[in-house]
């Protein structure tokens, strides 16, 4: 596969987050999939299954509407692909605890996908945590 392929396998995979998007993650991830995520959104360091990754995302979906995804940058090497990605979204449901803000929050982060058999193998993600919480007003800003 060529580079540009492997891009857009990944692109699949970040729309994922997009309200509205009908893709089917089984399409895109193996079933062997690994996720790493530092930070995870409840906290420290973490590795998802496809499962738990897909329902991860399933209650993104339900705590925020109107997800964009803007793909900032992309650069391939060998079977990886590494984004840097922004997710704009409004805060309607419940998240994390939290009731909804109904404020609109963007917030960065950086995914290396590694790729075999145009399937998402292997994803490592890190991500501006404290700047979605700081926008969604859960953290004081200085």
């Amino acid at each position: 596969m060529s580079h540009e392929d492997n891009k857009a396998i990944s692109r699949r995979a970040h729309e994922l987050w997009a309200s509205g998007n009908s893709e089917n993650p089984e399409a895109i991830l193996a079933e062997s999939y690994v996720n790493h995520q530092e930070s995870d959104v409840q906290g420290g360091v973490t590795t998802k299954s496809r499962d738990a990754y897909v329902e991860l995302v399933g209650g993104y979906h339900d705590a925020f509407t109107d997800s964009r995804v803007s793909i900032l940058m992309q650069i391939a090497e060998g079977d990886l692909v590494a984004t840097r990605w922004e997710f704009t979204a409004t805060h309607t449901g419940d998240f994390l605890g939290f009731a909804p803000t109904n404020k609109v929050v963007t917030w960065t982060g950086v995914q290396i996908d590694r790729i075999e058999n145009r399937e998402i193998v292997e994803s490592w993600v890190a991500w501006d945590k404290y700047r979605l919480f700081a926008g969604l007003g859960l953290v004081r800003q200085p």
